[in-house]
């Protein structure tokens, strides 16, 4: 069961975003990075059920954070979040170890719909 969700985007609003998204249906935000060397540390200290993680970030990108991730934890559950046009990277992460991914700007019930195909 997820319940537990660590959100990692370089942009506040992103996730500020998001994170009214999976509150308001049921989830809780146990943290935040902007960047995935953090989302890497948080990860580590605050073991989530699932992450969803941004593409495009500065210091560590999205697809090298699921990476070490995964190596820390090889059953980590991850969600790529990309903006239009990112699909050759969308591939790439999914090929590392994402189970799915959601386009920007979020549409709620299509996170919703993410979610829930990771539950199951």
């Amino acid at each position: 069961m997820i319940k537990n969700i660590l959100i990692v985007d370089d942009a506040a609003f992103m996730r500020m975003k998001l994170k009214d998204i999976l509150e308001k249906n049921g989830y809780e935000v146990v943290g935040e990075a902007a960047n995935g060397a953090e989302a890497v540390a948080l990860y580590e200290e605050v073991t989530p059920d699932l992450v969803t993680m941004d593409i495009t970030m500065p210091e560590m990108d999205g697809i090298e954070a699921l990476k070490k991730i995964k190596s820390v934890d090889s059953s980590a559950k991850v969600i790529m979040c990309s903006a239009m046009g990112q699909q050759g990277m969308v591939m790439e992460a999914i090929k590392a170890g994402a189970i799915d991914f959601i386009v920007k700007p979020f549409d709620t019930a299509r996170v919703i719909k993410s979610l829930s195909k990771v539950t199951k």
